[in-house]
């Protein structure tokens, strides 16, 4: 399991790489927190990473956003939060992204649970006093 603390923005950078780094063959990437963790934020950092000069925002309303890279890679990030029926991730066509070989970052994983495949990588961020984020990674 990886364990990050991160204290101030500026080491959201390294941190993203760090959890590239310790999970360099995975793809999907399912983030847990409370509204108002840093998930967006710390998504923004491993796209930045991966080399993507997007905008990146949360998905809150399209349920996904696409990011290409500067190689021609495509990063795609899910927002779940205001999904009402699992039927919904189905008319998204989530396989297809999900089974895609690219990178898929999830936000509120919670409510399609039961479509995530074994083997991904589960990302718990909290808060914790004076605003530090403690990162919890591991494969599931």
């Amino acid at each position: 399991m990886l364990q990050i603390q991160i204290s101030d923005l500026s080491a959201l950078g390294e941190s993203a790489k760090l959890l590239l780094n310790t999970f360099p063959e995975d793809r999907v990437f399912a983030f847990y927190g409370s509204m108002g963790a840093g998930k967006t934020t710390f998504i923004k950092a491993l796209c930045s990473e991966l080399d993507s000069a997007d905008y990146v925002t949360s998905p809150t309303f399209a349920l996904i956003n696409e990011y290409s890279t500067a190689n021609g890679s495509v990063i795609y990030h899910f927002d779940f939060y205001r999904i009402k029926r699992i039927e919904e991730a189905f008319d998204l066509g989530y396989e297809d992204y999900i089974y895609s070989g690219n990178y898929c970052f999830i936000e509120w994983p919670e409510m399609i649970e039961s479509l995530l495949p074994e083997g991904i990588v589960e990302v718990r961020i909290r808060e914790a006093e004076k605003g530090i984020r403690l990162i919890e990674a591991k494969k599931v």
